[in-house]
């Protein structure tokens, strides 16, 4: 089972959420992942609070961990919805992915994106479709 500096090494080449955004893979289990975003002046939206792409780009990610760090196969996404609960009031995101249900062609995936001082961001569930390798 590959260990986090392999997932994080695999992950790598989504550079729009590493390089551009900053998405950092802080923890991944098979079916689960966590991942976090210091805010900076580039995040934030005209009202000062952060775009609702920073919030959707992370919790993509952290689904894309997930659902492809640990198996054989791959997930690509299928659908997408998230819902955005309040603006954060404090200086770093953290998504939590978890798989609902994942089959042989179909995955459902929940993510909760917070703020470290707790504050509930956003709520997003993601349909994924499963890609054999064989």
């Amino acid at each position: 089972m590959p260990d986090l500096e392999e997932i994080r090494s695999r992950f790598r080449n989504d550079h729009f959420a590493t390089d551009a955004t900053g998405v950092v893979i802080d923890s991944a289990e098979p079916g689960k992942a966590v991942c976090s975003l210091t805010l900076e002046e580039r995040h934030m939206n005209g009202n000062n609070v952060p775009m609702g792409g920073a919030v959707f780009t992370l919790a993509d990610i952290a689904c894309a961990v997930a659902a492809n760090g640990y198996f054989e196969k791959i997930t690509v996404s299928q659908q997408a919805s998230i819902t955005f609960l309040s603006p954060a009031k404090g200086k770093r995101l953290i998504a939590e992915a978890s798989c609902l249900r994942s089959g042989r062609t179909t995955a459902l995936y929940m993510v909760d994106v917070k703020d470290e001082l707790g504050t509930y961001v956003a709520h997003a569930t993601m349909n994924g479709y499963v890609i054999n390798h064989s």
